[in-house]
């Protein structure tokens, strides 16, 4: 659905998702809308299914068009085909005939009398929306009790009038789809066994719970789209779990502050866009030589700079990786779906904790902000670690950054008896005392990069799909994972041999674990949403990456769809099978 920002897109995305979530269907629904502060162009897709959905997938099977001119605006993110249906407000004057989708003559076309139906029966105009949902639940069997439910309840504060004009703009919607029928039945399969109810919830969200989850009693940030929900879930709900919130002046305090609290002993957080990671580099430079924990999220957008604000990409894992100044390792982890996001984050809190250093999680707009569908989550799957503190035995003469096997030492936090360390972002040697030897520095560098050794066997941060002798590979992460997932599924179908690895674990990179990767592998593919092919020049820096694995690689709005990989893949097998070099990789973007 697209249209112009008030016509209730979104809010009709969220009804609709709601419905099929309650009715037991699996279910995704992505937004998109211009970067103007009011006004502008505003879409969402909806996907729902009997079965689990990995992506928001491609071209749309319905497309609906409150003004052609927003629709347009979102070029490749709508893409219409020949078997979509087409629904659009008729008082835009555009005859069915003459849509203006060049090359496409969709299945079939409705001008439906949207905004004059929601004048009718609701006496407004702002009912288009309502009116839509009634021709979905018509059309296509989706949620047509369910989404009466949720008009009772979402309007129930604004009195019956309002509840009752809205009912009657739905039941609009549905006796236009009854009078005018499809030719073709097109009505969704019921739940596979029944469904069950679902938990709808979205990126930004369940990291803030997973936080909370986690231990975490402190998050100092500031505002920036689009990671700011989690601030605003914290705000609403950490107090109740003995933590704090603080909104800084700015990204930098933000940061600092949360720091600060993980000094005095907590579990701690910020969260912030490429831009103000920008800004909160400096800091955790200072947790990375202070050896202290500190989870960052940064839900990225499209860059540089202020950038694309509204729209996902990939593109901020050289600065997670390398942004800090000096000698520096920061694990970078990154989810791949909403339901992910909570064991992503409850994992970052661990990491930090064990290995006393800042974490940072790299989500992005679509994860973060794409409503889900997610199973129940099972927390009494989930272990908690807490930082080791030192024992009584170790206060005598406390050594804070004591050379030891692992080199991990023990923290200590103001307050505590014999705890007492001078910490600074200097040089220091074992007690914290500054220093500007270098054969102090090397020793601490040596120190602060060894502890991270185990981490890089951590096999349980890798998802490997597929046949593991396969001779064509793919590596995929974040969000367009389930993208890669979906295609080696359709290519599975095809009886093709395919893999998949998808790192959970994007920094450090695990050498071995893509050595195993690729010692079957013939050709292959890094699929990810960024100019420069970030992952694939990352894992390139570290290990070898067989000649004919090649990236397809796209700057974020630019869609990356299954059907686009599988034609990649079936072009591979081909080219293995007449012992033919590949095709030339597409130029990168």
């Amino acid at each position: 659905m697209a249209g112009s920002g008030g016509d209730g897109i979104v809010s009709a995305g969220e009804s609709l998702i709601a419905a099929a979530a309650m009715e037991g269907y699996h279910a995704m629904m992505t937004k998109s809308f211009g970067s103007q502060i009011r006004g502008g162009e505003s879409s969402c897709r909806v996907r729902v299914s009997a079965q689990p959905v990995l992506n928001p997938n491609g071209t749309l099977h319905v497309a609906v068009a409150f003004n052609w001119e927003d629709f347009k605006k979102f070029g490749a993110e709508l893409p219409v085909g020949p078997q979509t249906v087409v629904i659009y407000e008729s008082s835009t004057g555009v005859a069915p005939d003459k849509l203006p989708l060049e090359g496409i003559k969709p299945a079939v076309v409705f001008s439906v009398p949207i905004e004059e139906l929601a004048k009718k029966t609701a006496e407004t105009d702002k009912a288009k929306n309502i009116v839509v949902l009634g021709l979905l639940a018509g059309w296509f069997g989706v949620g047509r009790q369910t989404m009466v439910a949720g008009i009772h309840k979402k309007f129930a504060k604004k009195g019956p009038k309002i509840v009752e004009g809205n009912e009657r703009a739905f039941n609009a919607g549905v006796e236009y789809a009854e009078t005018h029928p499809l030719k073709e039945g097109r009505k969704l399969a019921a739940p596979v066994g029944g469904g069950g109810t679902k938990l709808l919830t979205d990126g930004n969200d369940i990291c803030a719970a997973a936080a909370i989850f986690a231990g975490c009693t402190f998050f100092g940030g500031y505002p920036i789209t689009p990671s700011s929900e989690i601030m605003q879930f914290l705000d609403r709900e950490i107090w109740k779990y003995g933590g704090t919130v603080l909104q800084a002046e700015d990204e930098i305090a933000g940061v600092g502050a949360a720091l600060g609290a993980s000094f005095a002993g907590k579990k701690s957080m910020t969260a912030t866009s490429g831009p103000g990671m920008s800004l909160k580099t400096e800091i955790l430079g200072l947790a990375s030589i202070s050896e202290l924990p500190l989870v960052c999220v940064n839900v990225q957008r499209g860059g540089p700079s202020t950038g694309v604000p509204t729209k996902s990409e990939q593109s901020d894992l050289f600065q997670a990786a390398f942004s800090a100044h000096g000698d520096c390792l920061r694990p970078v982890l990154a989810p791949i779906n909403v339901g992910d996001t909570f064991g992503i984050t409850v994992e970052a809190f661990n990491i930090a904790e064990h290995y006393q250093t800042p974490v940072i999680v790299l989500s992005d707009q679509e994860i973060s902000q794409r409503k889900e569908t997610v199973v129940p989550i099972d927390t009494s799957a989930f272990q908690l670690v807490e930082r080791r503190r030192p024992t009584e035995a170790e206060l005598v003469d406390y050594s804070r950054f004591r050379f030891t096997e692992s080199g991990i030492s023990p923290v200590s936090h103001p307050g505590m008896p014999g705890g007492n360390y001078l910490a600074s972002g200097i040089e220091h040697n074992e007690d914290g005392s500054p220093t500007a030897g270098g054969e102090m520095h090397a020793k601490m560098n040596e120190k602060r990069f060894r502890k991270f050794a185990p981490l890089k066997n951590r096999r349980d941060l890798f998802l490997l799909e597929g046949d593991a002798d396969a001779p064509i590979g793919m590596v995929s992460w974040g969000s367009v994972a389930g993208v890669a997932m979906e295609a080696l599924r359709l290519a599975q179908a095809e009886g093709l041999q395919v893999k998949l690895l998808v790192p959970k674990l994007l920094y450090p990179i695990s050498e071995v674990i893509y050595q195993d990767f690729f010692a079957s592998v013939k050709r292959g593919l890094f699929i990810e949403q960024s100019h420069q092919a970030q992952l694939y020049r990352l894992v390139q820096m570290f290990t070898s990456i067989p000649a004919r694995v090649q990236p397809l690689a796209k700057s974020g709005s630019n869609p990356i769809l299954p059907v686009e990989v599988l034609e990649r893949l079936r072009s591979m097998v081909l080219s293995i099978q007449s012992n033919q070099p590949n095709q030339p990789a597409a130029e990168l973007e």
